[in-house]
């Protein structure tokens, strides 16, 4: 793991400090990185609805249901099957490694 260095206020540190105590995180690193995941969450979020705005927004779909149901299928299997292969070159998730 990586790690690197922030400067900010007296104010901003303060800040930190407090709420590291007030959300029952251990460290402020652990705060955050706590923040940085929920952006990324919220960002990702974001994305995801405006892609399925722009899809409402593009009219009805010349494919069957039955089709685009069996390629999405297709698709998260082959998601989870690249997902297992990583796991399994040693590169675990925290999960996984417990076992």
């Amino acid at each position: 793991m990586k790690s690197f260095n922030v400067t900010m206020p007296d104010e901003l540190l303060e800040y930190v400090k407090t709420r590291t105590k007030e959300g029952g995180f251990g460290t402020p690193t652990e705060f955050m990185r706590h923040l940085i995941r929920k952006d990324r969450d919220e960002r990702t979020e974001k994305e995801l609805e405006e892609r399925l705005l722009h899809g409402l927004k593009s009219g009805r779909s010349r494919v069957p249901a039955k089709a685009f149901f069996e390629r999405m299928h297709a698709m998260i299997d082959t998601v989870a099957a690249e997902k297992r292969k990583v796991r399994r070159n040693g590169k675990a998730t925290r999960s996984a490694s417990r076992g």
